[in-house]
């Protein structure tokens, strides 16, 4: 399963065009050489928690290389997230093999799994029913769906803005238990689930000869809790708050990516910080675009949208954040039901 872009671009079409644009630029070209010095880096850097672990012992400030290395494993989410999407490597093979090994060796997430389900959310960004990332779980996205909570869920809908945040501490529990469970149920992928077991296994073994028990257990409540903040703080952004779409109402391929997402201002270490995804517009426009380019195709992308009349959005990452719990906070079950008997009165 690879994420590229649409299996066929129109000939003539806006999107046709601003491709050609693109491609005359070399934007789309790969080299895994240029990848190098990344990869050399997180592996220092994963090197120097280790040592952090080795060095500190049985001591509660073992708990600050848990923190460290939860934004390191976010890190490394990043760049399995780029050889998901074809971006490190020309080659399919070895952009796979990579994803394997730095997403499930390394992050500890089944990568075929994590590639079906962004996969999906790509196709259909903000779409209700078929993106993923906008299914009702233990928040809501729509009116709709605010309405529907019911019981310990609709306690939290009334306040998931006020939530959101600390619910994110989760979410790295919420990938590796999709993650585990797709590979159980689904055909067995040996060299996946061997990777996985390497992971937990050597995780722990290291921790245990280290530290305590009791220590070693909140090292992995630690770790695995700022993982899930830095990757939902990262990703949530970049769409929440934006336009949403159903099968009735869905525009051409160029306008649903742009028109879902939001890019993030900031230098060199907004970019750093969001693994190169403040860039959104473009990577949705262009998934097997390398990281490192959406930042020079931005003036491409933001010109032809201008040309067509195409709302371009993009704020700073507060900016962004405050937006997303407005978003969030608009949609408390009791509002939802207001705006719903509201519409069907209209209709009426």
């Amino acid at each position: 399963m690879t994420l590229t872009v649409p299996p066929t671009v129109r000939p003539g079409s806006d999107y046709a065009r601003l491709m050609a644009e693109v491609q005359r630029a070399g934007l789309l070209e790969r080299s895994g050489w240029r990848y190098l010095p990344r990869l050399l880096t997180l592996a220092a850097l994963s090197g120097i928690g280790v040592l952090a672990i080795v060095g500190v012992g049985d001591s509660w400030w073992t708990l600050g290389a848990a923190v460290y290395l939860g934004v390191v494993m976010g890190q490394l989410g990043f760049l399995g997230h780029d050889a998901g999407h074809q971006q490190v490597f020309r080659n399919k093979r070895w952009n796979d093999r990579f994803g394997v090994v730095v997403s499930t060796l390394g992050v500890g997430l089944s990568y075929r799994w994590w590639v079906e389900k962004h996969n999906r959310h790509h196709r259909n960004p903000n779409e209700v029913g078929r993106d993923p990332d906008v299914d009702r779980n233990i928040l809501a996205w729509t009116v709709e769906q605010a309405d529907e909570q019911r019981g310990l869920l609709r306690l939290i809908a009334r306040h998931q803005d006020a939530m959101f945040f600390p619910l994110l501490l989760l979410e790295g529990w919420n990938l590796h238990v999709g993650s585990l469970r797709t590979l159980l149920r689904r055909k067995p992928r040996r060299t996946e689930l061997l990777l996985l077991l390497t992971h937990v296994a050597g995780g722990f073994a290291l921790l245990l000869v280290f530290l305590s028990p009791v220590k070693a257990l909140l090292f992995v409540l630690v770790q695995q809790s700022v993982f899930g903040l830095y990757l939902g703080s990262t990703f949530a952004p970049n769409h929440k708050g934006m336009a949403m779409f159903d099968a009735a109402e869905r525009p051409d391929f160029l306008r649903r990516q742009v028109l879902a997402s939001r890019n993030l201002v900031g230098g060199r270490l907004t970019a750093l910080a969001f693994g190169g995804l403040n860039f959104q517009i473009e990577h949705h426009l262009f998934p097997s675009m390398p990281s490192a380019n959406l930042r020079r195709c931005r003036p491409l992308v933001r010109r032809f949208c201008a040309e067509h009349t195409i709302a371009y959005a993009e704020t700073g990452p507060l900016e962004s954040y405050r937006m997303v719990l407005r978003y969030l906070g608009s949609l408390r079950p009791e509002r939802a039901r207001r705006q719903i008997v509201t519409c069907n009165t209209e209709v009426t």
